[in-house]
């Protein structure tokens, strides 16, 4: 299996404590939107016991030019050598991986369920099918604490402007320790949240990112309300 190199061009903060690191694209390198590849720091100044490398997926979108990665900044040796890696350094990435990727019948609805930064992969997927104007009907629920712990929040809720088959619901969970206002949702995702948005919860394809402990309440939830378990993706963010 090969490995790229990939120089560091940029990066920024998207939401508090959450970065986006900015590649250059190998120029034959392809991915599917959703795809994940394991990100290998060359000579980093501190390793722990995981190693040098570590699985992120791509939030870009496979026809831009560019590799971007997002994460929580929490105080790791990866995530420390990171933030502090100079823009124009190199590091190393294998073939992109995974099969967590839009299914391909239009005639069945995908429901996405983010929680936190889960929301990368839907990223990728949505920039994708709002250029391709892919005609899946396409429902993303967003769980985040407050506004301010949400990346991409105002790109996501633009989107629908331009891809008419997308609907956006996000929803915080501990607004009494946000500094904005909200008027939207409020609560954890669950079937009551769910039904008000997209009617049945039978029928559409679930794709479910975020921790795992929110993982598998989502999945529990969807199997207790008649979901086939064939019906529903699953894609872990442990913390590293």
């Amino acid at each position: 299996m090969p490995d790229w190199r990939v120089k560091l061009t940029k990066r920024d903060e998207i939401a508090e404590r959450t970065m986006a690191f900015h590649f250059e694209r190998p120029e034959d390198l392809e991915f599917i939107a959703g795809q994940f590849v394991d990100l290998s720091l060359i000579n980093a100044p501190e390793i722990d016991s995981a190693g040098s490398s570590r699985t992120l997926t791509i939030a870009s979108a496979p026809f831009e030019n560019e590799l971007m990665f997002a994460m929580r900044m929490r105080d790791t040796a990866f995530k420390r050598s990171l933030r502090d890696l100079p823009i124009g350094s190199e590091s190393m990435i294998d073939d992109p991986a995974g099969v967590f990727i839009l299914h391909h019948d239009p005639s069945r609805p995908a429901v996405f369920i983010a929680g936190g930064i889960g929301i990368t992969p839907f990223l990728s997927m949505l920039r994708e099918a709002a250029r391709d104007t892919l005609p899946h009907q396409l429902h993303l629920f967003f769980s985040n604490r407050r506004p301010e712990d949400a990346a991409f929040l105002p790109e996501l809720q633009d989107m629908q402007q331009i891809n008419p088959n997308y609907r956006f619901i996000p929803t915080m969970t501990q607004m009494w320790r946000s500094k904005k206002g909200w008027k939207g949702e409020t609560g954890y995702i669950n079937a009551a949240l769910l039904s008000k948005y997209i009617g049945s919860i039978v029928g559409p394809i679930y794709y479910v990112a975020g921790p795992p402990s929110m993982i598998e309440a989502t999945r529990q939830k969807l199997l207790e309300h008649g979901v086939d378990r064939n019906d529903i993706n699953a894609d872990s963010f442990d913390g590293y």
